[in-house]
C-alpha cells in the first residue's frame, strides 16, 4: 500500500500499489495534489472586494480606450501593444459587463483589417509583413476577439502562417524586442490560436499536423523567461496537450510568484504589471487557475497596489527603440508602449475577477474566452 497524506488539505489517501501504473496515474496525481496544496484554503488570502476591482477597471478602460483612439493619428501600422493586446482586452471587458465603447471597438477592428490588407500580396507570397509572425499572429487576435468574419484578406494571413517555418515545426520569433516580441513561445501560442479561429477547412488535416508538431516542441523547448512560460501554457492548451502536461505547465508558472504576489518578467527582476497580467490572465483562461484561489488573490493585490491614479501601470521597456518617437495618449514617454501592453494585461486579469454579465452572453456578443 501507499498512503500519501497531505495535512493541510486532509487528504488521506491509500492506493494499492498493484493499481497504480507510474506514467499514467501517479504522476499527474500528484502534480494535481501539489496544485491543490497551493491553492489550499488554509492558505487562501483575503478576496479583494468585487467594488475595489470594478474601481481599477474603470479607471484603466477609458484611458485604454483614448489611446487606441489616438494612436492612428500617428502610425498608420498595426502595433501589437496597442490594438493586439487592447482588442482582446476591450473584447473581454464586454463579457463582464463593462462600458466599451462599440464605435471604438470597430475602429481597431478597421485599422487592424487595413494593416494587413497593405500587406496582402505579401502574405500571398509567403513573405509576411515586418514582424513576422507575431504581427500576423496578434493582428488575427484582435480580430477574433472582435468577432471579425473570415474574408480574403484573414484567410491569406491564416495561410501564411500555416506554411511560415513549416520545417522546424513550430513558429520563430525574428524579433528582439522583449518580452512580447521575442519569444518563439508567443509566436507558436499565436499561430495556433489563428489557425483554429481562420483556417482552411479544406486543409484541416495540414493544419492538425502542424498544430501536433508544435504540441510535441512546446512539451520539450526549454523557458528562458516567463513570457515562455505563460504562452507555453497557453499554447499547450490550444494545442490540445494532454490535461496532467497543462497542469505541469501551469504548476511551473505558480512557482515563479514572488512574495508580493506578482510575477517578474526575468528571474532576477521585480515583479511587474505585464508579467502577472499576463500570468494570472493565462493562469485563469487555460482553466489552472481560478480567480478564488489564494494565488489569483494575491496577484489582484499587487496589481490594485501598483495601478497609478491615472488607471495605468508603468513598466519600464527592455527594448531599443527602433521607430520615431512619437505620444499615442498613454503616459509613460518611452516606456509608454510597454507600458499599454502591461496596463492591457493587468486589466485583463482584474476583469476575470468579476462575474460575466448574462446581460452580454445572452446578447450573442462574441466570447472566445474561456471561463473555468
Amino acid at each position: 500500500m501507499i498512503r500519501i497524506a497531505l495535512v493541510d488539505l486532509k487528504i488521506d489517501l491509500y492506493i494499492p500499489l498493484s493499481e497504480i501504473i507510474m506514467k499514467k496515474l501517479l504522476l499527474p496525481l500528484l502534480a494535481s495534489l501539489a496544485l491543490l496544496a497551493m491553492l489550499s484554503p488554509a492558505v487562501r488570502a483575503e478576496k479583494v472586494r468585487p467594488a475595489q476591482i470594478r474601481e481599477a477597471v474603470n479607471r484603466s478602460l477609458p484611458l485604454l480606450q483614448s489611446s487606441l483612439k489616438e494612436y492612428p493619428n500617428h502610425a498608420a501600422c498595426f502595433s501589437c501593444h496597442h490594438q493586439g493586446v487592447g482588442m482582446f482586452t476591450l473584447a473581454l471587458a464586454r463579457t463582464r459587463g463593462y462600458s466599451v465603447e462599440k464605435k471604438g471597438l470597430e475602429a481597431v477592428a478597421q485599422h487592424t483589417a487595413d494593416d494587413l490588407r497593405t500587406g496582402l500580396e505579401l502574405y500571398k507570397n509567403g513573405k509576411g509583413q515586418p514582424g513576422g509572425v507575431t504581427r500576423a499572429g496578434y493582428a488575427l487576435l484582435a480580430l477574433q476577439s472582435g468577432g471579425s468574419p473570415k474574408d480574403a484578406v484573414i484567410e491569406a494571413v491564416s495561410a501564411y502562417l500555416l506554411q511560415r517555418d513549416k520545417a522546424q515545426g513550430y513558429w520563430n520569433d525574428t524579433s528582439n524586442r522583449p518580452p512580447s516580441e521575442a519569444s518563439a513561445f508567443t509566436d507558436t501560442f499565436l499561430a495556433i490560436r489563428a489557425l483554429k479561429a481562420y483556417g482552411d477547412e479544406g486543409r484541416k488535416e495540414e493544419i492538425e499536423k502542424r498544430i501536433e508538431s508544435a504540441r510535441q516542441w512546446l512539451e520539450r523547448a526549454p523557458l528562458k523567461d516567463t513570457e515562455d512560460r505563460v504562452f507555453q501554457l497557453w499554447a499547450l492548451y490550444e494545442a490540445g496537450a494532454a490535461k496532467e502536461i497543462v497542469k505541469q505547465s501551469a504548476l511551473a508558472l505558480l512557482k515563479e510568484r514572488k512574495e508580493d504576489g506578482g510575477w517578474a518578467q526575468l528571474p532576477e527582476s521585480s515583479s511587474d504589471a505585464y508579467a502577472t497580467g499576463t500570468a494570472l490572465a493565462v493562469l485563469y483562461l487555460t482553466g489552472e487557475l481560478s480567480s478564488e484561489d489564494a494565488a489569483y488573490q494575491q496577484g489582484v493585490r499587487f496589481l490594485l497596489k501598483t495601478q497609478l491614479p491615472d488607471g495605468s501601470w508603468r513598466v519600464v521597456s527592455r527594448s531599443k527603440p527602433f521607430q520615431p518617437y512619437f505620444e499615442s495618449g498613454f503616459p509613460h514617454g518611452k516606456n509608454q508602449f510597454i507600458s499599454i501592453a502591461a496596463s492591457g494585461w493587468a486589466t485583463c486579469a482584474l476583469i476575470l475577477a468579476t462575474p460575466i454579465s448574462k446581460k452580454v452572453t445572452q446578447s450573442g456578443a462574441p466570447l472566445v474566452f474561456h471561463s473555468p
